[in-house]
């Protein structure tokens, strides 16, 4: 089974994001992520089938209740060259503590730890092939507000992961509170 962890994103920030899709679909033939699938990841565990392991582990993650904004819009890997389109995550220095304990419980159960840097984001969009985004930019650059919202995080979740033919389906397995 295919998993990771990660923040669900309450229904007025994912509100605003609608809007803001609706906006910029049109400008650009890449692959918009689906609302439903919208989540700022914390740990991504991949392939593993001890799901009990997995649960006893993220259970004694203790990191306190913290406040998220998201904001802003960016590229990976760069403007230049772009293969994902994102909104921007802002938060305490707990959103930090907290894949770092997800990553450190994890790694107890032999799961490889991250070597990147953690860049906490919401991919919006997959760019798969070389697409002109000139019209994408033009649009992103004529919005009035890149401010999508704040909200208290309170828990996270442990997501299935399954591959199908429209794209991934995400699954919430279990919720491990915060505080």
């Amino acid at each position: 089974m295919r998993l990771f962890t990660a923040i669900d994103v309450p229904e007025e920030v994912r509100q605003k994001l609608t809007e803001l899709v609706a906006v910029l679909e049109p400008t650009a033939p890449i692959t918009w992520s689906p609302a439903a699938n919208w989540h700022i990841t914390t740990k991504f565990i991949g392939d593993w089938a001890d799901l009990a392991g997995i649960e006893r582990e993220l259970g004694t993650v203790r990191v306190p209740a913290f406040s998220l904004e998201v904001r802003g819009l960016g590229w990976y890997p760069n403007p230049h060259q772009p293969r994902v389109l994102f909104a921007g995550v802002a938060a305490a220095d707990e959103l930090g503590d907290l894949h770092e304990q997800t990553d450190a419980a994890c790694g107890r159960l032999g799961i490889p730890k991250e070597t990147k840097r953690y860049s906490p984001h919401l991919t919006l969009a997959r760019i798969r092939t070389s697409v002109p985004v000139t019209e994408l930019r033009r649009a992103i650059g004529d919005l009035e507000s890149i401010d999508f919202g704040k909200f208290r995080v309170a828990s996270f979740w442990l997501y299935a992961s399954r591959a199908e033919a429209q794209g991934s389906v995400y699954r919430k397995i279990k919720e491990f509170p915060l505080g």
